[in-house]
């Protein structure tokens, strides 16, 4: 199986459309080169699939909420199923990436694959992310190679490596993590689902003059609560957040949208003014909507 193309296809609530892998076969291996420009960091995002990235060169932060982790080069991270991730770039850096359901590794439900192991860690309260530091553990960054490379080689075989190497990690993760021996469904913690709330409504309704009350209005909750959570999940407020993405949308309509002027792009991204959305896209891509536009033109050609 060759590697899959790199790319977010993202839904309204920020979940992963794009399948990792084949039914038969539940895993996907992606590589990619990032820098420290906005166009190339990993929004906020998730999906039902654990994924364990590995750094080959260079420095990322990823975040996860309320927590975050600098990888350097050999140094891995793993995240857990449905948990929000994000990151970015430290400079430049270069890494590889395998997508996976736990079903890879368990079989069937009633093996003493799930019921032992997998379940348990999968539902653990304290597994959101892992870092692994390849100062403290050089194994685990061999074994996501050896499944890296089988995987990108399509070499014969390639399914038993694939498997055999994720499941030694999947264990080490369990005797870190010592889950309980009883699988219990551990819902996710209430900031987590708060913030998916409000991520949703803002992503659906960006291009509107929406509220800090309408975004706290989406989980329920007060705009002092809706402040705290945004804070402590992913380190913005919710207008700065909701600044951020308008600009992001905006990027992708100069780039995906030809016909369409600046001034009316600014409209549908919820820019009251061309000049507020021209003044804070230079402030976050250092470069004017029309000169982005005209850059990634000449990149196309």
């Amino acid at each position: 199986m060759a590697l899959q193309e790199c790319g977010l296809n993202l839904d309204k609530a920020s979940k992963e459309l794009q399948p990792h892998g084949t039914l038969d076969f539940p895993c996907a291996g992606y590589s990619s080169f990032h820098t420290d420009s906005p166009k190339d960091l990993i929004p906020w995002h998730w999906h039902e699939e654990l994924e364990i990235v590995y750094m080959e060169s260079g420095q990322m932060k990823v975040k996860i909420p309320s927590k975050s982790f600098l990888l350097e080069q050999g140094d891995c991270v793993v995240i857990n199923s449905n948990v929000l991730h994000y990151g970015a770039a430290v400079g430049e850096c270069a890494l590889r990436s395998l997508v996976f359901s736990p079903a890879l590794i368990t079989g069937m439900q009633d093996f003493v694959f799930t019921k032992k192991y997998m379940q348990p860690l999968i539902t653990c309260s304290r597994f959101d992310g892992y870092s692994i530091k390849s100062v403290d553990n050089e194994d685990a960054a061999q074994w996501f190679n050896r499944a890296f490379d089988a995987l990108a080689e399509d070499c014969y075989g390639y399914e038993f490596i694939v498997r055999e190497m994720l499941s030694r990690i999947c264990l080490f993760l369990c005797k870190e993590l010592n889950p309980q021996a009883k699988a219990q469904a551990v819902s996710l913690n209430q900031d987590s689902i708060r913030i998916r709330k409000m991520l949703a409504f803002v992503h659906k309704n960006f291009a509107y003059d929406i509220s800090l009350a309408e975004i706290a209005g989406a989980a329920d909750i007060s705009e002092r609560e809706c402040l705290r959570c945004f804070q402590k999940t992913i380190q913005f407020s919710p207008i700065q957040y909701l600044l951020k993405y308008r600009i992001m949308q905006g990027a992708e309509m100069l780039h995906g949208n030809p016909a369409d002027s600046v001034s009316e792009i600014a409209a549908l991204c919820g820019f009251d003014s061309p000049s507020n959305f021209a003044k804070l896209f230079k402030r976050f891509y250092n470069c004017t909507p029309r000169e982005y536009r005209s850059h990634n033109t000449k990149e196309k050609q």
